[in-house]
């Protein structure tokens, strides 16, 4: 497996560029979106399960969106990148917009739709610039998202906070991602490999699947979190609607800083023990998280738990393109993408359902118990390199 140089952060800034704006983009959606779920919740006047259920709309657009991403990335060449971020962002404006339930779920059907086109993109995007550029760019990407994330909920909470809605909140995120969609144009930013091969072609081997289903651990884990954290510290702990805004944001800057920190611990430690030791503390972290007494225990597991899931999805897809031939190395994201999303999508209403049934501190000690899945997996994957 090829070892990717540790550089300066300036150097893989400018490299990078174009996938960073859509890497934030999406960040400040998510996260606006997320702490803004309290009082999206409240207009539209329904309980967990039934929010769970109209979220369930993104997903199943996303994965559909994600297996038409390739021959739409092909089609629209070196403007795909911004076109789906300006795409992204006009969707966004729409969730919140009004109290009815089908305008809900027809906004969450544009917003996973567009998510989920830009998400395989955009990480084909970077596996590429690291392979041309040897550079490791995936933990830095993934850290502008989480810190983009965590100023959108840093905000929203502050916005709520003054008494604005849902409708203007995730408005004001929409504008700018679709102002960052004009940092995302590159001149030479064709993505190559994502056109079907000819029959006859080598298949991707096992990599993309043990790699994608890393992935969907963390992003299951991880994004559940994100968009049920607030409603915990108000809800199970009586946090007010600021210090259940800070739940989210807590976890997205933690994670963005440590996934800035795993840029340069790749180059010390191999990338399974990086995934299993990550694994290990997320999964401590989710279990603070699940049996707080107060909101600032709950701070200090969202925080461990940043610390610890942050490497395991930029690691494994990293992997994952070092792992496949050149030729094969866009679709193989994509498909590491598209299994690694399903947690990200699914992990909100699966979380959604359980906290119905069984409260939210046993939602998250079942991702706590996920996460632990991953010491089985990384190994094996270290095997495919």
């Amino acid at each position: 497996m090829q070892t990717l140089r540790p550089t300066r952060v300036g150097g893989p800034l400018r490299v990078a560029r174009p996938a960073l704006a859509a890497f934030g983009a999406m960040g400040i959606c998510w996260g606006a979106f997320a702490a803004a779920l309290p009082d999206t919740k409240a207009l539209l006047g329904v309980d967990e399960a039934r929010l769970g259920l109209m979220m369930l709309f993104a997903p199943v657009a996303a994965m559909a969106a994600m297996l038409a991403a390739a021959r739409l990335g092909s089609a629209l060449g070196r403007r795909a990148l911004p076109l789906m971020v300006l795409a992204m962002g006009a969707a966004f404006a729409l969730p919140g917009q009004s109290p009815a339930l089908w305008a809900f779920a027809a906004a969450m059907i544009l917003c996973g739709a567009a998510t989920g086109a830009l998400d395989v993109l955009m990480n084909a995007r970077v596996t590429a610039l690291e392979a041309e550029r040897g550079l490791p760019l995936m933990n830095l990407c993934h850290a502008v998202y989480s810190l983009a994330y965590a100023a959108a909920a840093i905000g929203t909470g502050l916005a709520r906070g003054a008494g604005l809605g849902p409708g203007a909140i995730l408005g004001g995120a929409a504008v700018a991602a679709m102002l960052a969609s004009l940092m995302a144009f590159e001149r030479d930013g064709t993505i190559h490999g994502l056109a079907r091969p000819p029959r006859g072609s080598a298949a991707l081997g096992a990599a993309p699947f043990i790699g994608g289903a890393m992935v969907m651990i963390a992003f299951l884990s991880e994004n559940a979190a994100e968009a049920w954290s607030a409603l915990h510290i108000e809800r199970t702990l009586g946090g007010s609607a600021t210090e259940g805004s800070l739940g989210p944001a807590l976890l997205a800057i933690t994670m963005g800083l440590a996934r800035l920190a795993g840029q340069g611990l790749l180059a010390r430690v191999a990338p399974a023990t990086l995934l299993s030791a990550g694994a290990l503390v997320a999964g401590l972290g989710a279990l603070v998280a699940a049996f707080a007494l107060s909101p600032a225990m709950a701070y200090a597991g969202f925080v461990i738990m940043g610390l610890g899931a942050s490497v395991i999805a930029p690691t494994a897809f990293s992997m994952v393109g070092q792992a496949a031939r050149p030729e094969a190395r866009a679709r193989a994201v994509a498909r590491a993408t598209f299994l690694g999303y399903l947690g990200y999508f699914f992990g909100p209403p699966t979380l959604g359902f359980l906290a119905a049934a069984f409260g939210l501190r046993a939602a998250f000690a079942f991702a706590a118990l996920a996460l632990l899945s991953v010491l089985v997996l990384a190994p094996l994957m270290a095997r495919r390199g």
